[in-house]
Parts: C-alpha cells; structure tokens; sequence
C-alpha cells in the first residue's frame, strides 16, 4: 500500500513540475497578450485535470489504508472481548454465525439448520430479514470510508439506538472585574441544551444471479459488502453535503445548518484572495486541524491560483511515507465530489475544523433480507440491506464555506 502511495505522489509531482512550467507561459502570454492560445490554455486544463485525477486517486488509496487499519481494530476488540468467559462467545462461535450468515444468503433462511437459526439474531424491524455478523458489518463499514471522504475528517460515533443526544452550549459566562472586597454577583448569559442526531434509514439494493449462487467458489459476501457499501457511501456522502436533515442527514451547505459562507470577491471563479478570507474567517482555536473539501473541478481551478507574488498556494506533497500532504494555503483538503461546482452563487469550498463541526452517527446494527420472488423471472435473488446514518452540524462555527460573489 505505502509503494503504491508513493508511486502516485511521484507521478503527482512530475506533473505538477510540467505543469507549473506550462501554466507559467500561459500567464505570461495572457499578461503581454491579453490572453493566451487556445492550445496552451487547453493543454493547461488537461495537466490540471490529470492532477486533480491523481489527487483523488491519491486520497482512495489513503482512505482505504486508514479503513482498513480501523477496521483491523475493531475487529482486533471484538476478538478480545469473545475471548472473556463472561461473553459466553468464543471466536468458533463467531465462525458459525458467519457460516450461517453465508448459507442463509445463498440459500435462504428455510435451509437453515437449527444450529444455525440460533446463531443468527432475527431483526426487529418490520421487513424482517437477519443482522450480520459484526466483522461483515466492520467490513462494510470499511469500504463505505473508502468512497465517502467526510467521514475521514467527521467526528463518528456509534449507537445501538436510533440517534445520540449530545449536549450544546448556546450561551457564555459574561465574565466580569471586580474589586476585592465588592460582592460577587452571578453572571448570565451561560445556557447548554441538548442536540439531537437521529439516525436516518438507508437502504440498498442487489440482484445476484441463482447461477453464481450456486457457483461455490463464487465470493458472494464480498460481493455483497462492495456493492451495499458503495450504494451506502454513495447517498450518505451526498447527504453529508447537501441533505436537508428531513428523513436523512444534514449536510455542510444546507442554509439550515447555520454555517456562514465568505464571499470569493468574483461572481464567477474563485480567487485567492477569496481563499484566504475563507481560511481566517474562523477563530484561530478551529484552524489547527482545519481541511478545504472541494470537488475535483474546484481543484482544477485552485491549481492554477497565484498569490500576490505570483507563488502558487498549491503545494504538492513529498512522495516519501510520512512525509507532509498536498496543501492549499498550507492546509490539507480532501476531494468530495458531492460539493457543487464554482459557479454564481454556489459554494463549492468548506473550510475548518471538521471532527468538531460535524458529527456522524452510525447504528452498528445491519439487517439484510433475501427476496427470492421479485426478480425470480429473471433468475436473480434480491437482496435488500437496510442501515440507519445520521449526520449534523454540531458547531457551526468551525467551518465556514466560499461564496462566489463580488
């Protein structure tokens, strides 16, 4: 994993190298002609495409070595608290839950035996179906990190409930000097509430053909985990953005979530200028572990973004393991590429302390169901996955978003 890293980074850095020097006659065209080729200024564009796709490629690498390593972990727990006698598990046990979890997916729960009925729980929810095992859950969970970037930098927390209360302060102590000898009277303004994050139902879908099922080197649980990993990730990081949080989370860039947007000082592209509004717009305590998110198109235009000494305020990354990240102003960003595009009035860049202004909350719980009607006729099994996400801005003023507008 770390060779490949570093494979990406190098080739990362001989573009950005040929790129810097082509832009370079592209602003020196444009700065004695008014404007420069259409030639140079689309092989501009390509270079900088091409980065922005290493970038990202760059980051799913990341991200799954990280999920991989949490995962890992978790599953390191779950064995040490199996081997307490006082679970009354042990990790053979672990093995049949997993044994039967695989033959009621491939051939439904009526073949089951009565060992394996009791090694799986039933769901409690109205569909039915069984939970899976907790190291297919950690699997899943795994691959939905890979593909939704938020939760990298997101505080995530998981209940067995349905959603957490986290307490919120909405008011200060108004402190006050006094003189040694005068009364001490109480001061106001101190006031904490309690904020709830519900955890919203999502489901996927998929059809397997009956043929594979009965194919025996066929890996029907990895299969599984990619794709209802995928399809979660898919619609959780989009939500993560832009959900409302009416029956799903609540997203950065929606208006209800309070969190104040600077303007870039152009109605149509970003600036640098902008930028950097953006970035000292929060308090100092936020910018210590504060990231940009942008999509890959933002990326593109940031690459090309000079400061007022012509300095790029890009800078890639060393290619060496441990070595410091790509930055944009001196701070990290990661690609999401559910933010909008620059346009007017979009916001295309969040900038801040994420694991303090927002929070994701996971029910461990993952309930799979095997339909072997619906499809039927086409010689396929359905399989319905059902999870519960949350997700919310918890402290607003940690992130702020950029506006584009004079």
């Amino acid at each position: 994993m770390s060779e490949e890293i570093k494979s990406v980074i190098d080739n990362l850095n001989s573009t950005f190298e040929d790129f810097k020097s082509e832009n370079s006659k592209r602003l020196d065209e444009v700065e004695k002609k008014g404007s420069a080729s259409a030639e140079l200024e689309s092989k501009v564009d390509a270079m900088a495409d091409d980065i922005t796709k290493m970038a990202e490629q760059k980051q799913q690498i990341e991200l799954t070595k990280k999920a991989l390593e949490e995962a890992e972990v978790k599953l390191d727990n779950l064995e040490t608290v199996l081997a307490r006698p006082e679970t009354g598990l042990n990790t053979k046990e672990v093995g049949v839950q997993m044994k039967a979890f695989s033959n009621m997916l491939r051939k439904g729960e009526k073949e089951l035996d009565e060992m394996e009925r009791k090694a799986l729980y039933e769901s409690d929810d109205t569909l039915g179906g069984y939970y899976a095992p907790e190291e297919y859950v950690a699997d899943l969970i795994k691959g939905v990190t890979e593909i939704s970037p938020l939760r990298s930098i997101a505080r995530v927390r998981t209940t067995s409930n349905r959603g957490i209360e986290i307490p919120k302060r909405t008011g200060q102590f108004a402190a006050t000097f006094v003189n040694e000898t005068a009364t001490r009277s109480e001061t106001t303004g101190y006031q904490t509430g309690l904020m709830q994050i519900d955890a919203h139902e999502l489901y996927a879908l998929v059809d397997i053909s009956q043929a594979l099922l009965e194919d025996s080197a066929f890996d029907l649980e990895s299969e599984m985990s990619t794709e209802f990993g995928e399809q979660f990730a898919k619609r959780e990081g989009t939500a993560f953005i832009s959900g409302n949080g009416v029956g799903q989370p609540q997203g950065i860039t929606f208006a209800g979530a309070g969190v104040a947007s600077v303007n870039s000082g152009s109605g149509t592209v970003l600036t640098a200028n902008g930028l950097l509004d953006l970035m000292y717009s929060i308090k100092s305590d936020y910018m210590t572990n504060a990231n940009f998110v942008m999509n890959r198109s933002s990326l593109a235009a940031v690459l090309k973004l000079e400061d007022t000494e012509g300095q790029k305020i890009f800078v890639q990354g060393m290619s060496y393991v441990g070595a410091a990240p790509s930055t944009i102003l001196g701070k990290p960003y990661i690609l999401a590429e559910d933010m909008p595009d620059v346009g007017s009035g979009t916001k295309p860049v969040a900038y801040g302390d994420f694991s303090r202004a927002y929070t994701i909350v996971d029910r461990v719980n993952l309930s799979v169901m095997r339909d072997p009607y619906s499809v039927a006729t086409a010689g396929n099994i359905r399989y319905i996955a059902r999870r519960r996400v949350g997700g919310a801005v918890v402290l607003a003023e940690a992130i702020a978003l950029q506006n584009i507008s004079a």
